[in-house]
């Protein structure tokens, strides 16, 4: 990989995995609508030129449908449940849960898609992933309360964010990904105004709060999917999905040291595990056939 390449890996790590301790500190005082909507109409905002130079809104416009569905499953929902968990669940358990994504498309494909994708490596790693997710719940649930309505929330994503990527390699992918993102975000934002407008908070919220959506907007969506578009072209699709296995490690570093969230066992023992299982579910089929997998990546 070049230096460039590595220089946009590492960006996009960072700004993938830092929306979940942006999300702990906002929704201590934004309610879940209020920052999905700020997040998707500043971010759309922002990515609108980039979508006019590029000549991107029509062609993502002629195929609306499939563009609203591929919004719906990677932000109108996803956003809308990591949020609401953040309530309850410590932001580093989010984003190891999340790491599910890898193995939930490569399950997805297989049952939908192509029975082919499950060579003996993939099969391990999907074993070993949900004995990872089961050790993870398992080993915190006796250190800490469990939330299981709010774990469900975050394995839902996990099904969506797995989801959309297949929706966009089938249905867009002869359209320009910066009008997908803009126009899916536009529509979005659209979407969530009527509910926000009943939803405003009594008081304005502190600055810190503030502050996290504006970093969420413009940093975490605006800013990274610009770098995500760069890192494709710089490295390819396949390659650039290997961020799926880090952003959830820096979730972890910034939870436990800026929110002094605790580091249990299934952290320890039940992450890494995880991880391995994606990375085996992940693999590349020994002979060449639909393999949509290694486009299910993973962001908050």
């Amino acid at each position: 990989m070049s230096r460039r390449g590595w220089l946009l890996f590492v960006a996009m790590s960072v700004l993938w995995g830092i929306p979940y301790y942006f999300i702990k500190v906002a929704v201590r005082e934004i309610s879940a609508p209020d920052i999905v909507l700020a997040r998707t109409l500043v971010g759309a905002l922002l990515l609108l030129p980039f979508a006019i130079r590029a000549k991107a809104l029509v062609p993502a416009l002629r195929e609306w449908r499939w563009v609203l569905v591929f919004g719906v499953a990677e932000m109108a929902i996803p956003w809308l449940l990591i949020v609401d968990a953040e309530r309850k669940l410590p932001s580093a358990l989010v984003g190891m849960l999340i790491s599910f994504v890898p193995l939930a498309g490569t399950a997805m494909t297989w049952l939908f898609l192509d029975r082919r994708v499950l060579h003996r490596a993939r099969v391990v790693g999907l074993i070993v992933g949900v004995a990872g997710v089961a050790l993870l719940l398992g080993l915190n649930a006796l250190s800490q309360p469990t939330h299981w309505f709010s774990i469900l929330e975050a394995l839902a994503v996990t099904v969506l964010y797995a989801g959309a990527p297949i929706v966009a390699d089938r249905k867009l992918k002869h359209v320009p990904a910066v009008g997908v993102i803009t126009v899916s975000l536009l529509a979005v934002a659209v979407g969530y105004l009527p509910v926000v407008l009943l939803t405003l908070p009594h008081a304005m919220p502190r600055a810190a709060a503030l502050g996290s959506v504006a970093v969420l907007a413009i940093v975490c969506t605006a800013v990274a999917f610009i770098l995500f578009f760069a890192l494709i072209g710089e490295v390819g699709p396949l390659r650039a999905t290997v961020i799926t296995f880090v952003n959830p490690a820096v979730a972890v570093v910034l939870g436990v040291a800026l929110l002094s969230e605790p580091i249990t066992w299934g952290t320890v023992v039940g992450f890494p595990t995880v991880l391995v299982g994606s990375w085996l579910a992940t693999r590349p089929a020994p002979e060449p056939g639909l393999d949509l997998t290694a486009e299910a990546t993973a962001h908050a």
